[in-house]
């Protein structure tokens, strides 16, 4: 499964469709351009699944015809994934600290899921090659989702009420239909309403479930944008994808996301490190120039308002804590396949008597898992888990360091951030979607600018 001297797999696969329609690649395209309609739809993050079909059948052909490359490190994912099978068997247990029965199959099946159609993607796209599916092809369709994920972010700003009934939630009984899961899944909404400043407030999320998935995934795609549309675009691309850089401001200091601004101030610090590393030292003085004159035209906005607002209240800083305090003992407690699934605790932080309650629904009973995915991985995997999921990651991350490329740039900047956000924000599903897509990236133009291979099964020796 890791790299090795097996047979690459022939592109002919690929170029017997590249005459037809729609052409290879399409179902990342559909799956992309068009997840407004998705999300719409009621589908969400299961349009992942349902696109994972059309791409499996893909691989499966191209298996039979001449193998399946696999990338460098597939080991430590393939490993993960059974990880996470194993760890369903274990659901059923209460895990030290926690309650009773709060556990559930269907989350932890969902997640694999999840798991298992984001790897479809992943290798789909690595065996694609770039003639049949371009880098910039790949950057444009994101820095379209980026665009769309914008809009959605003043949706919820300035009309922060806005939602509606979609069809697959139409379709489903009245019971399940109303679950406060279910409605965060299929119910499309443009905000979530929360009062974190001392009073209640709109914060973005439109087209994600949370506004703590739509600040991860924004600061993602704009990078993308910036990529595909602002660099490498021409005429109106270069001028749509301007104005949308200027005008994400505004629903990224409303998402009151402060992981994601310390990220984005990451994303920039590493674009001028790559940079320098390029020799590019003008461009690395005008970039420092446009990123200190949107620093102050933010300082001298009413956003700095609400800057200061969010400083002056760290909110969820407490119930963080503890979930994450939590969530190491749960792996401590079972360290080599976790507990399959996140758990709620016994009370809070201050007492196992004090928790959760009409008058007070953040007093306790905090779920272990749900805010950040490192967490998640430590408790629904166990530290054995997390380690394998992680060093797939950063085994891709340090095999391609000196790729100073622009697309090569972007790919690993978006893996990079994984290991940022993660203490933050749990990944799936539209996250680590886009840093499957980077590794895809980062690894087919490898395989292809050495012209060898990095693995491939069926039919070898």
């Amino acid at each position: 499964m890791g790299a090795g001297g097996l047979r690459t797999a022939a592109p002919a696969a690929g170029r017997a469709h590249a005459a037809g329609w729609p052409g290879p690649g399409w179902p990342v395209t559909a799956l992309f351009v068009g997840y407004p309609l998705w999300w719409a739809l009621g589908l969400g993050q299961f349009a992942f699944w349902l696109f994972a079909v059309p791409m499996a059948v893909e691989l499966l052909r191209r298996h039979r015809r001449s193998g399946l490359r696999l990338p460098p490190g597939f080991a430590f994912w393939a490993l993960f994934l059974v990880w996470s099978v194993a760890g369903l068997g274990l659901i059923g247990l209460t895990a030290p600290g926690t309650l009773a029965g709060s556990a559930g199959y269907l989350g932890a099946l969902i997640r694999l899921g999840t798991y298992l159609a984001l790897t479809v993607l992943l290798l789909y796209v690595g065996n694609l090659s770039r003639a049949e599916l371009p880098d910039l092809r790949v950057a444009r369709v994101l820095g379209w989702l980026c665009l769309t994920t914008v809009a959605g972010g003043l949706l919820g700003t300035f009309a922060p009420d806005f939602g509606f009934t979609s069809p697959v939630e139409a379709l489903l009984p009245a019971a399940l239909a109303q679950h406060s899961y279910v409605q965060e899944m299929l119910h499309p909404s443009a905000a979530q309403v929360m009062d974190v400043l001392g009073y209640e407030a709109p914060r973005p999320k439109a087209p994600w479930e949370y506004t703590n998935t739509w600040g991860n995934v924004l600061s993602l795609l704009l990078i993308w944008l910036v990529i595909g549309w602002l660099h490498l675009g021409t005429g109106w691309r270069r001028w749509v994808a301007g104005t949308a850089v200027v005008l994400s401001a505004v629903p990224i200091v409303h998402s009151l996301n402060r992981a994601v601004w310390v990220g984005l101030a990451l994303s920039l610090a590493f674009l001028l490190f790559q940079l320098v590393r390029r020799g590019r030292v003008v461009a690395v003085a005008l970039c420092a120039l446009a990123a200190a004159a949107v620093a102050v035209a933010v300082l001298l906005s009413p956003l700095v308002a609400i800057i200061e607002d969010r400083a002056d209240n760290p909110h969820s800083d407490s119930g963080r804590a503890a979930a994450s305090a939590a969530a190491v003992q749960a792996a401590n407690d079972s360290p080599v396949v976790g507990w399959g699934s996140t758990r709620d605790v016994l009370g809070s932080s201050a007492s196992i008597a004090v928790g959760k309650s009409a008058e007070c629904p953040q007093c306790g009973n905090h779920t272990i898992g749900n805010n950040g995915q490192l967490w998640l991985l430590l408790v629904a995997n166990g530290w054995v888990g997390a380690a394998l999921f992680l060093a797939f990651f950063a085994r891709t991350a340090w095999r391609h360091r000196s790729d100073v490329s622009l697309i090569g740039s972007g790919a690993l900047l978006t893996i990079l951030l994984l290991f940022w956000y993660m203490f933050f924000y749990v990944a799936l599903t539209a996250p680590l979607a886009v840093s499957m897509l980077a590794v895809a990236l980062l690894w087919r133009r490898s395989t292809e600018r050495t012209g060898g291979a990095t693995a491939a099964v069926g039919g070898v020796t």
